[in-house]
């Protein structure tokens, strides 16, 4: 199966989203902070697809770095960009293929069918 790094700053919503991706098959490998997110990233584990949030704590655009880091370590990656934030111009522009946006609050369903998508997308 499928392994999804999750990389969200709100306790809950991290919870939140291992949960639902683990019940919808998925492994899941979690972090909390950039920090987090770039040491496993830089430690080679098995990822095949990368939702994070793109503000994390004080990094407005932490998920941007992250992104940036995971094309890096894993050419072609696809990765689920989440934010509660409007979107400017400029970061509209990261959205294409292989990546995706999703607006919180998003549903189970939501985050299950944008993960699965950018899966069906990758092979």
């Amino acid at each position: 199966m499928a392994t999804v790094l999750i990389v969200e700053d709100e306790p809950v919503v991290l919870t939140l989203a291992e949960s639902v991706l683990q019940h919808a098959g998925y492994d899941t490998i979690s972090a909390a902070t950039l920090a987090e997110a770039e040491a496993v990233l830089r430690s080679g584990a098995s990822i095949d697809v990368v939702a994070t949030d793109i503000g994390l704590g004080e990094e407005l655009d932490g998920g941007l770095k992250i992104g940036q880091v995971a094309t890096e370590q894993y050419p072609g990656i696809p990765i689920l960009y989440v934010s509660g934030r409007p979107l400017t111009d400029g970061m509209k522009a990261l959205f294409v293929e292989p990546n995706a946006f999703l607006p919180k609050p998003y549903t189970d369903e939501q985050l299950i069918s944008g993960v699965s998508s950018l899966l069906r997308e990758g092979d």
